[in-house]
């Protein structure tokens, strides 16, 4: 019996699909990557933004069209968007044969029996409460690295996120659970441990009345193996201040952190139900600067939110330049059903959103550049990702660099290297986005 997995949207769907196939593995279906010899597809979806909901309703129309070939005889759709949509997906694809809510993918290999005897499976859990698999995930990372949860949901309500509506309240993973957990991932063999939840500032709030992620760090520190833990989603106005001394005095955690502000036009900010002023985000920037010099920050910026105007974007423009942020992920605003901005009068046309959009990348693109330009000499490690085809050259990653979504160092060397090793490499050029380096001779 061939299963194949087709998982989408962000790193915390994945971990989610991660926990699936260890599930479905343990109950002995082989994994296929070809569509055709699929006897099982599972969709795993995202509807975090128009382009992820369409993305996630093509796929589940492409492989309804292996049901209706006779070749695939069970199709399964979990999720977000099976969350927010299980009426519309039972209703308009037919084909679909169970349907998964976002707090019940333990219960994959029960929906996929179901499916296979012909039965229709439907499963809703409250989102409250985590699920509990019984079996360990099975990675889709390579090996050498993996995303830790370490909470479900988020309490922000920000205006135009669906997230709370889709995946609950804020709830931490306990502290137990996510130690048990790591410690599996080091003895598989994972060097670099990828902290995510929509938020990870708040760890630990709602289970010890208090944020707790620096207590998490320095027990995740001491696991033998792991050689990098990077952050990701700190809301700026919860970074505080033993986690900004966690983070500097560490021999593991990366000097990294990605922290989403959205905009900098305080009316703008307001209207989107942020907690932070202009004001408040320079000083967090500054001063995280000055307590960690070598610290990479990365954000995301929301361009065209109802109501933005020239001079907010000038704004953005302006502070982004004085800021000159080493990561940025620039989208243009979506209004999604069932969020406040979707309703806002003011709209901006899809048009004007990506004239925005761009001008902000091509910013990025020069500061970026500039900041590639003076990392000429730097000797930095390296973590080895693979081999470049019929050259004598390797990509890997520095600790500015998370996976899939910034940029890489291009080894040249004529030592064999193996994707997961540690090597220190010396910079002598760069691309648009990219470093080239060679190996440091000890």
């Amino acid at each position: 019996m061939k299963l194949l997995f087709v998982s989408l949207g962000c790193d915390k769907n994945l971990v989610d699909t991660e926990y699936m196939l260890g599930l479905l593995g343990k109950e002995g279906f082989s994994f296929t990557d070809d569509e055709r010899e699929a006897d099982v597809i599972v969709i795993n979806t995202c509807c975090f933004i128009n382009d992820a909901k369409e993305e996630s309703i093509q796929t589940i129309l492409e492989m309804a069209e292996y049901k209706d070939a006779g070749t695939c005889r069970a199709l399964l759709v979990t999720g977000c968007l099976a969350q927010r949509y299980q009426q519309e997906i039972r209703k308009e694809i037919p084909q679909v044969d169970a349907v998964l809510g976002t707090n019940s993918y333990e219960e994959v290999t029960a929906a996929v029996q179901e499916a296979l005897k012909g039965h229709a499976f439907e499963l809703y859990r409250p989102l409250s409460g985590l699920p509990k698999p019984s079996a360990k995930r099975s990675l889709t990372t390579g090996g050498h690295y993996a995303h830790l949860k370490i909470a479900e949901g988020c309490d922000k309500h920000c205006s135009y996120c669906i997230i709370p509506k889709i995946r609950g309240n804020y709830r931490s993973v306990p502290m137990e659970e996510l130690l048990a957990q790591a410690r599996e991932l080091a003895e598989a063999g994972v060097k670099e441990l990828i902290l995510v939840a929509q938020e990870t500032t708040l760890y630990g709030v709602d289970l010890y009345g208090e944020k707790s992620l620096h207590r998490l760090l320095n027990a995740l520190e001491e696991l033998p193996g792991i050689r990098w833990i990077r952050i990701l989603y700190c809301y700026p106005e919860e970074i505080y201040e033993e986690l900004i001394q966690t983070i500097k005095h560490s021999k593991k955690i990366c000097h990294y952190l990605d922290m989403p502000i959205q905009h900098v036009s305080n009316r703008i900010l307001q209207r989107m139900g942020r907690r932070t002023t202009q004001e408040e985000l320079t000083d967090r920037i500054c001063s995280l600067r000055q307590e960690i010099p070598d610290i990479t920050l990365r954000t995301t910026v929301i361009c065209g939110f109802p109501g933005e105007t020239e001079e907010d974007h000038e704004a953005l423009m302006y502070f982004l330049n004085e800021m000159e942020f080493d990561r940025l992920g620039a989208f243009t605003y979506s209004p999604e059903e069932d969020t406040p901005a979707a309703g806002f009068s003011d709209q901006i046309s899809q048009e004007q959103k990506e004239t925005w959009q761009e001008e902000v990348m091509e910013l990025q693109q020069e500061i970026i550049f500039d900041k590639n330009e003076t990392m000429a000499g730097a000797e930095l490690w390296v973590m080895v990702e693979g081999k470049v085809e019929q050259e004598h050259a390797y990509v890997g990653r520095t600790y500015r660099d998370a996976p899939d979504i910034d940029g890489y160092v291009f080894i040249h060397t004529e030592e064999e290297l193996m994707s997961g090793d540690f090597v220190k490499v010396r910079i002598t050029g760069a691309y648009e986005y990219d470093l080239i380096g060679e190996v440091v001779t000890p």
